[in-house]
């Protein structure tokens, strides 16, 4: 689904799509009203659909992802409290530390498989301060990210999301799902998102990566909870006005976007497959299980990317020695042979 010829393939992340000229279609046609006096139709529409979609009572249309998971988070917890979740998680990786600065909340990690943690784990991780002497702060929320970013795009099976939102449940946490990928999990799992959340107090739903969306995500969960997380996003400043612009592009993204992931995931499966059969590479294949695919180099990264950029490919060099090809709504399968060939020439 190419819509902008371009000599390059752009594979930093799934957030480098640009809005289809369907979807640019129907952002020029938004109704739109003033949000903060709540009277924007297409955020209402797009709230209504996604909380309907996912179970849930109620939704905040957010400007991004982080935004969505830090309103969450403060909504969740008061400061002092702790909050657990995967040594790689996006909220303790790439968030800025907006749980320390906006929560006034600790964290307790996890050390999962590949991203991904187990009911006993999180058990493990749940300090309390009664019975403690008060050394230990509150573990109040549990969160967990899924698919799991930095382990390599895997999914949480049901049976393990059942089981810590139950762990969570019994030891008096709320829990979050950071859903930045949730319906890659849904198409990788054929899980419904409904049932897959289920047991979740809060999902954060991104519209800006797989689905291809410009701009925003949605929190989702009670009518009460997203009633204070209202509050929490006028004080962070993230109100804002005639955003059935944005919001339309969301609609189009959940009516247009969801099913074809599933293209998405096998030309992914496809890169994995033939990088990890090169002798300069190899690829943890039980990770790929969604759109990204993680290459672990025997060069040095950073030059692997310098050598892929001259041959039209861009992408970035990470931790240990990685790089990451994250496969999105404008990626053809002409571009995987282009991949592919790149990363032969190393």
């Amino acid at each position: 689904m190419r819509e902008y010829p371009s000599e390059r393939v752009d594979v930093r992340s799934d957030t480098v799509t640009q809005p289809t000229a369907a979807m640019r279609s129907v952002m020029e046609a938004a109704k739109v009203g003033d949000d903060v006096l709540g009277d924007d139709p297409t955020v209402i529409e797009l709230q209504n659909r996604l909380a309907k979609m996912f179970g849930k009572e109620a939704a905040l249309f957010v400007a991004s992802g982080t935004m969505a998971n830090a309103i969450a988070l403060r909504t969740h917890t008061s400061p002092g409290d702790e909050i657990v979740c995967d040594k790689t998680a996006h909220i303790y990786k790439y968030e800025g530390g907006g749980y320390a600065a906006l929560c006034g909340a600790s964290i307790s990690l996890v050390d999962g498989e590949g991203g991904i943690m187990t009911a006993e784990q999180v058990k493990k991780a749940i300090r309390k301060a009664e019975g403690s002497g008060s050394h230990y702060p509150d573990g109040t929320l549990v969160c967990v990210e899924n698919t799991s970013n930095l382990g390599g795009g895997a999914c949480y099976s049901q049976e393990a999301l059942d089981e810590i939102a139950a762990v969570a449940k019994e030891n008096g946490c709320a829990t979050h799902i950071d859903g930045a990928r949730i319906f890659n999990a849904s198409i990788a799992t054929g899980v419904d998102v409904a049932r897959m959340c289920r047991d979740y107090d809060s999902v954060s739903i991104c519209l800006s990566k797989g689905l291809g969306a410009p701009v925003g995500s949605v929190l989702v969960g009670s009518r009460e909870f997203i009633n204070k997380a209202h509050r929490w996003r006028k004080m962070f400043g993230g109100g804002w006005r005639q955003a059935g612009v944005l919001a339309a592009a969301g609609l189009h993204a959940i009516d247009h976007h969801i099913e074809r992931l599933a293209e998405d995931h096998s030309r992914a499966r496809v890169v994995a497959e033939a990088i990890d059969a090169m002798e300069n590479f190899s690829v943890d294949l039980d990770a790929v299980q969604s759109n990204l695919v993680y290459v672990n180099c025997k060069i040095p990264a950073s030059e692997v990317v310098v050598s892929l950029a001259e041959h039209g490919i861009d992408m970035f060099d990470l931790p240990y020695n990685r790089v990451r090809v994250a496969i999105h709504l404008h990626i053809t399968d002409e571009d995987v042979e282009r991949i592919i060939a790149a990363f032969a020439a190393q």
